[in-house]
Protein backbone atom coordinates (compact mmCIF):
# COMPACT_ATOMS: atom_id res chain seq x y z
CA UNK A 1 0.00 0.00 0.00
CA UNK A 2 1.69 3.24 -1.15
CA UNK A 3 0.50 5.36 1.77
CA UNK A 4 1.89 2.96 4.37
CA UNK A 5 5.10 2.56 2.37
CA UNK A 6 5.46 6.34 2.32
CA UNK A 7 5.00 6.42 6.11
CA UNK A 8 7.63 3.72 6.66
CA UNK A 9 10.04 5.54 4.35
CA UNK A 10 9.43 8.79 6.25
CA UNK A 11 10.07 7.05 9.57
CA UNK A 12 13.27 5.37 8.41
CA UNK A 13 14.47 8.54 6.71
CA UNK A 14 13.80 10.76 9.71
CA UNK A 15 11.13 12.92 8.10
CA UNK A 16 8.68 11.58 10.68
CA UNK A 17 9.86 11.19 14.28
CA UNK A 18 8.32 8.96 16.94
CA UNK A 19 8.19 10.84 20.26
CA UNK A 20 7.59 8.69 23.33
CA UNK A 21 5.16 10.37 25.71
CA UNK A 22 5.04 7.53 28.25
CA UNK A 23 6.45 7.60 31.78
CA UNK A 24 8.39 4.42 32.64
CA UNK A 25 6.38 2.18 34.96
CA UNK A 26 8.04 1.07 38.20
CA UNK A 27 7.55 0.88 41.95
CA UNK A 28 8.61 4.55 42.07
CA UNK A 29 5.84 5.73 39.73
CA UNK A 30 3.75 8.35 41.58
CA UNK A 31 0.14 7.34 42.17
CA UNK A 32 -2.95 9.28 43.11
CA UNK A 33 -3.51 9.58 46.86
CA UNK A 34 -7.12 9.97 47.95
CA UNK A 35 -7.86 11.02 51.56
CA UNK A 36 -9.75 8.78 54.02
CA UNK A 37 -12.28 7.23 53.93
CA UNK A 38 -11.70 6.59 50.20
CA UNK A 39 -9.80 3.53 49.00
CA UNK A 40 -6.59 3.89 46.99
CA UNK A 41 -4.93 1.96 44.20
CA UNK A 42 -1.83 -0.13 44.84
CA UNK A 43 1.57 0.97 43.53
CA UNK A 44 3.13 -0.90 40.64
CA UNK A 45 5.27 -3.92 41.51
CA UNK A 46 6.83 -6.98 39.90
CA UNK A 47 6.62 -10.48 41.41
CA UNK A 48 9.32 -12.82 40.13
CA UNK A 49 8.15 -16.12 38.63
CA UNK A 50 11.53 -17.34 37.42
CA UNK A 51 14.85 -15.98 36.17
CA UNK A 52 17.06 -18.61 34.55
CA UNK A 53 16.78 -20.77 37.66
CA UNK A 54 15.16 -23.98 38.90
CA UNK A 55 11.68 -22.47 38.40
CA UNK A 56 12.50 -21.70 34.77
CA UNK A 57 16.03 -22.48 33.61
CA UNK A 58 15.89 -20.74 30.22
CA UNK A 59 13.45 -17.90 30.81
CA UNK A 60 12.73 -14.82 32.90
CA UNK A 61 9.21 -13.56 33.66
CA UNK A 62 7.14 -11.81 36.30
CA UNK A 63 3.63 -11.28 37.54
CA UNK A 64 2.68 -7.61 37.60
CA UNK A 65 0.65 -5.98 40.34
CA UNK A 66 -0.85 -2.61 39.58
CA UNK A 67 -4.01 -0.58 39.39
CA UNK A 68 -5.70 0.40 36.15
CA UNK A 69 -4.93 4.07 36.82
CA UNK A 70 -1.20 3.89 37.45
CA UNK A 71 1.44 5.82 35.55
CA UNK A 72 0.67 6.92 32.00
CA UNK A 73 -2.86 5.60 31.61
CA UNK A 74 -6.21 5.94 29.88
CA UNK A 75 -9.45 6.80 31.66
CA UNK A 76 -12.37 5.10 29.90
CA UNK A 77 -15.84 6.71 30.16
CA UNK A 78 -17.07 4.02 32.58
CA UNK A 79 -14.42 5.18 35.09
CA UNK A 80 -16.74 7.98 36.28
CA UNK A 81 -20.33 7.95 37.50
CA UNK A 82 -21.33 10.31 34.70
CA UNK A 83 -20.14 7.71 32.17
CA UNK A 84 -21.17 4.56 34.02
CA UNK A 85 -23.30 3.30 31.11
CA UNK A 86 -20.67 4.04 28.49
CA UNK A 87 -17.59 2.25 27.14
CA UNK A 88 -15.08 0.32 29.21
CA UNK A 89 -11.46 0.34 28.10
CA UNK A 90 -11.87 -2.75 25.91
CA UNK A 91 -14.65 -1.02 23.98
CA UNK A 92 -12.79 2.18 23.07
CA UNK A 93 -12.86 2.65 19.28
CA UNK A 94 -9.48 1.97 17.68
CA UNK A 95 -10.04 4.96 15.41
CA UNK A 96 -9.92 7.20 18.46
CA UNK A 97 -6.60 5.67 19.53
CA UNK A 98 -4.81 7.07 16.46
CA UNK A 99 -5.86 10.68 16.05
CA UNK A 100 -4.58 14.23 15.62
CA UNK A 101 -3.29 16.02 18.70
CA UNK A 102 -2.74 19.65 19.57
CA UNK A 103 -0.61 20.98 22.40
CA UNK A 104 -1.78 23.94 24.46
CA UNK A 105 1.35 25.13 26.24
CA UNK A 106 0.66 26.78 29.59
CA UNK A 107 3.96 25.80 31.21
CA UNK A 108 5.00 29.40 31.91
CA UNK A 109 1.72 30.12 33.69
CA UNK A 110 1.90 26.87 35.68
CA UNK A 111 5.49 27.65 36.72
CA UNK A 112 4.23 30.86 38.30
CA UNK A 113 1.14 29.27 39.85
CA UNK A 114 0.88 25.53 40.56
CA UNK A 115 -2.90 25.95 40.90
CA UNK A 116 -3.20 27.43 37.38
CA UNK A 117 -6.49 26.63 35.62
CA UNK A 118 -6.93 26.71 31.85
CA UNK A 119 -9.85 28.94 30.84
CA UNK A 120 -12.10 29.11 27.78
CA UNK A 121 -10.43 32.41 26.94
CA UNK A 122 -7.00 30.72 26.98
CA UNK A 123 -8.19 28.09 24.50
CA UNK A 124 -9.86 30.64 22.22
CA UNK A 125 -6.64 32.65 22.22
CA UNK A 126 -4.76 29.48 21.27
CA UNK A 127 -7.29 28.81 18.47
CA UNK A 128 -6.86 32.32 17.12
CA UNK A 129 -3.15 31.62 16.70
CA UNK A 130 -3.27 27.96 15.66
CA UNK A 131 -6.68 27.10 14.23
CA UNK A 132 -9.70 25.19 15.50
CA UNK A 133 -9.49 22.22 17.84
CA UNK A 134 -9.49 18.92 15.94
CA UNK A 135 -11.54 15.75 16.21
CA UNK A 136 -8.68 14.39 18.27
CA UNK A 137 -6.79 15.12 21.47
CA UNK A 138 -6.03 18.28 23.41
CA UNK A 139 -2.75 17.83 25.29
CA UNK A 140 -2.25 20.37 28.07
CA UNK A 141 1.42 21.14 28.63
CA UNK A 142 2.20 22.53 32.09
CA UNK A 143 5.83 21.44 32.49
CA UNK A 144 4.71 19.10 35.27
CA UNK A 145 6.52 16.13 33.74
CA UNK A 146 9.77 17.66 35.02
CA UNK A 147 8.60 16.63 38.50
CA UNK A 148 7.56 13.08 37.62
CA UNK A 149 10.58 11.30 39.12
CA UNK A 150 9.94 12.86 42.55
CA UNK A 151 6.57 11.78 43.95
CA UNK A 152 6.45 14.53 46.59
CA UNK A 153 7.06 17.31 44.05
CA UNK A 154 4.81 15.66 41.49
CA UNK A 155 1.80 15.31 43.81
CA UNK A 156 2.69 18.67 45.47
CA UNK A 157 0.39 18.30 48.48
CA UNK A 158 0.31 20.22 51.75
CA UNK A 159 -2.14 20.48 54.63
CA UNK A 160 -4.71 22.05 52.29
CA UNK A 161 -4.45 19.29 49.68
CA UNK A 162 -2.64 18.83 46.36
CA UNK A 163 -1.63 21.81 44.23
CA UNK A 164 -1.32 20.87 40.56
CA UNK A 165 -2.51 22.71 37.43
CA UNK A 166 -5.56 21.76 35.42
CA UNK A 167 -8.69 23.06 33.75
CA UNK A 168 -11.42 25.36 35.07
CA UNK A 169 -14.86 23.72 35.40
CA UNK A 170 -16.56 25.86 32.76
CA UNK A 171 -13.69 25.19 30.35
CA UNK A 172 -13.86 21.45 30.98
CA UNK A 173 -17.59 21.46 30.19
CA UNK A 174 -17.09 23.51 27.02
CA UNK A 175 -14.23 21.34 25.76
CA UNK A 176 -16.14 18.12 26.44
CA UNK A 177 -19.55 19.16 25.16
CA UNK A 178 -19.01 21.90 22.57
CA UNK A 179 -15.84 20.90 20.70
CA UNK A 180 -15.02 17.88 18.51
CA UNK A 181 -12.29 16.65 20.86
CA UNK A 182 -12.05 12.90 21.49
CA UNK A 183 -10.03 13.21 24.68
CA UNK A 184 -7.88 15.24 27.03
CA UNK A 185 -4.25 14.49 27.91
CA UNK A 186 -2.23 15.97 30.78
CA UNK A 187 1.17 15.64 32.45
CA UNK A 188 -0.21 15.49 36.00
CA UNK A 189 -1.36 12.44 38.02
CA UNK A 190 -4.98 12.91 36.91
CA UNK A 191 -6.86 14.92 34.31
CA UNK A 192 -8.20 17.28 36.97
CA UNK A 193 -6.40 19.99 38.90
CA UNK A 194 -5.20 19.21 42.41
CA UNK A 195 -7.92 21.41 43.92
CA UNK A 196 -10.71 19.89 41.79
CA UNK A 197 -12.29 18.05 44.73
CA UNK A 198 -13.62 21.46 45.77
CA UNK A 199 -14.95 22.50 42.34
CA UNK A 200 -18.57 22.43 41.19
CA UNK A 201 -18.96 19.78 39.97
CA UNK A 202 -16.12 18.01 41.74
CA UNK A 203 -13.45 16.73 39.32
CA UNK A 204 -15.05 18.43 36.29
CA UNK A 205 -12.71 16.96 33.66
CA UNK A 206 -13.69 13.47 34.76
CA UNK A 207 -17.35 14.46 35.06
CA UNK A 208 -17.71 16.17 31.69
CA UNK A 209 -15.26 14.32 29.44
CA UNK A 210 -16.13 10.82 30.60
CA UNK A 211 -19.81 11.70 30.79
CA UNK A 212 -19.61 12.73 27.13
CA UNK A 213 -18.12 9.35 26.23
CA UNK A 214 -14.67 10.86 25.74
CA UNK A 215 -11.33 9.82 27.23
CA UNK A 216 -8.71 11.01 29.65
CA UNK A 217 -4.97 10.44 29.38
CA UNK A 218 -2.58 11.20 32.24
CA UNK A 219 1.07 11.39 33.29
CA UNK A 220 2.38 12.22 29.84
CA UNK A 221 5.98 13.23 29.22
CA UNK A 222 7.87 15.11 26.51
CA UNK A 223 5.01 17.32 25.34
CA UNK A 224 7.68 19.99 24.89
CA UNK A 225 8.91 17.98 21.89
CA UNK A 226 5.58 18.28 20.07
CA UNK A 227 4.42 21.18 17.87
CA UNK A 228 1.22 23.07 18.71
CA UNK A 229 -0.52 21.31 15.81
CA UNK A 230 0.26 18.56 13.34
CA UNK A 231 1.17 15.61 15.57
CA UNK A 232 -0.64 12.27 15.42
CA UNK A 233 -1.19 10.63 18.81
CA UNK A 234 -1.09 6.84 19.20
CA UNK A 235 -2.59 5.45 22.43
CA UNK A 236 -2.31 1.73 23.27
CA UNK A 237 -4.13 0.66 26.45
CA UNK A 238 -4.71 -2.98 27.38
CA UNK A 239 -8.21 -4.07 26.24
CA UNK A 240 -9.33 -5.14 29.72
CA UNK A 241 -12.92 -6.39 29.55
CA UNK A 242 -14.89 -4.42 32.09
CA UNK A 243 -11.85 -2.25 32.83
CA UNK A 244 -12.26 1.38 33.85
CA UNK A 245 -8.86 2.24 32.40
CA UNK A 246 -5.42 0.86 31.69
CA UNK A 247 -1.75 1.76 31.75
CA UNK A 248 -0.83 2.63 28.18
CA UNK A 249 2.08 3.18 25.85
CA UNK A 250 1.54 6.58 24.27
CA UNK A 251 3.59 8.15 21.51
CA UNK A 252 3.27 10.78 18.82
CA UNK A 253 4.25 10.89 15.16
CA UNK A 254 5.74 14.27 14.28
CA UNK A 255 6.79 15.52 10.87
CA UNK A 256 10.24 17.10 11.01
Amino acid sequence: MPLLTDLLDALSGGQVEIVDLTAPLSADTPILQLPPPFANTIPFSLELISRYDADGPAWYWNNIHTGEHTGTHVDAPVHWASGKDKADVSQLPLGNMVAPAVVVDMSARAAENPDFLLSIEDVKEWEAANGSLPAGWLLLRTGWDERSTDAARFLNADETGPHTPGIAPECARWLAEDTPLLGLGVETVGTDAGAAHGFEPAFPCHHYFLGAGKMGLTQLRNLASLPPTGAVLVVSPLPIIGGSGSPARVYALVER
